[in-house]
């Protein structure tokens, strides 16, 4: 029986990022209103993931919005979530955060990774973009060492 629920689990789950706390996150979530849908996004960090290996995890999004502390659940492989995109990843050594609640946000000294710099699930780095120095021209290599010369000179003087 378990192997089933298992297989099954597996089954229904995307294939996503992995999400922890302290990650801030951007929910992409579908509102319907009336007749017309619209994608409404929710940036904040994550304070609690629970059910992890079952078919419905859930996900704590909390954001302070004009003084006031907003947290939304969202589950992760639903339907009406277009996208989750990772901002940025704080380094905790708690994996619920429900003290984040209680504190300031400046009380809170979290230190961030941004996510150019996060390594992927597959273990490879993503792309940067690598400036190649430009070669030196002979003009310039012959400015350089009438350069050398006019010191030396000064230095032999």
């Amino acid at each position: 029986m378990r192997t089933e629920v298992m297989a099954f689990n597996k089954k229904q789950r995307k294939d996503s990022i992995v999400f922890y706390a302290g990650d801030v996150v951007r929910v992409h979530r579908k509102i319907k209103e009336g007749d017309k849908e619209r994608v409404q996004v929710f940036e904040g960090m994550i304070i609690a993931i629970k059910g992890g290996q079952s078919s419905s995890p859930m996900m704590t999004v909390r954001k302070v919005s004009n003084d006031v502390g907003v947290e939304i659940v969202v589950p992760l492989f639903s339907p009406n979530i277009e996208k989750i995109e990772l901002v940025k990843r704080a380094k905790v050594r708690k994996s619920k955060l429900y003290y984040v609640r209680d504190k300031a946000a400046k009380a809170l000294r979290f230190t961030f990774t941004d996510a150019s710099d996060i390594v992927d699930q597959t273990g490879e780095e993503k792309d940067d973009v690598k400036e190649e120095t430009p070669k030196a021209t002979e003009n310039d290599v012959k400015e350089e060492e009438k350069a050398e010369e006019n010191k030396e000179n000064k230095h032999t003087k």
